[in-house]
């Protein structure tokens, strides 16, 4: 079964819990390869993963094998890759070696499955609506907006409150989009003026 784009590199490395140095090292080395294809919003990433590489390095991660020769890192992606898309399994990736994928995956792919779905359908980018920012369809809250009342201490539900309208997986989709693709450009304001 072919793999298709899902995900960016950031958003594999949000949704796996490891550091897009750790995805960008395996893309060097060949574990796996990335796919081309489009940007979904205008100067966006244009290489992406299988949603199946969240659930590779969070596996790697929970069992601690980071380490692993290259030849049993591209022997665990080659079994995840042809693997049923969403059918998780113990893999025997080496003679006596077994990796629990279904018990240490299944969650992070679960969770990646349902941002990808919410990112698909919440999220657009339209250059006559503020310029192209990625923002919530239907309406003009940017994803860099959620952040903002995020990190500056709202919560989910206190956007639920203001915007009754927007569905939680709206904001949730937006949140993560936003962590994982930093805006571009200058920062607004004086940040220097906030140096102790």
């Amino acid at each position: 079964m072919p793999l298709t784009p899902d995900l960016t590199i950031r958003e594999t490395a949000a949704l796996s819990g490891v550091s897009r140095t750790v995805i960008e090292k395996a893309v060097e080395a060949h574990v796996l390869e990335p796919l081309a294809a489009s940007a979904r919003f205008r100067g966006g990433a244009t290489r992406f993963l299988p949603i199946r590489a969240v659930a590779y390095f969070h596996a790697l991660q929970a069992a601690r094998l980071n380490d692993l020769p290259l030849r049993h890192k591209r022997s665990i992606w080659g079994c995840v890759a042809s693997i049923e898309p969403m059918k998780l399994k113990a893999i025997e990736f080496a003679p006596g070696a077994i990796l629990d994928l279904e018990r240490l995956a299944a969650d992070p792919l679960d969770s990646a499955e349902r941002y990808r779905e919410a990112r698909d359908r919440c999220i657009t980018s339209n250059e006559d609506i503020l310029g192209g920012t990625p923002a919530i369809a239907g309406t003009r809250i940017t994803v860099y907006a959620v952040l903002g009342r995020l990190q500056d201490g709202d919560t989910i539900d206190d956007l639920l409150d203001d915007y009754p309208e927007v569905a939680r997986e709206a904001f949730e989709a937006a949140e993560l989009y936003a962590r994982a693709h930093p805006q571009r450009g200058r920062p607004s304001g004086r940040p220097w003026k906030n140096v102790a």
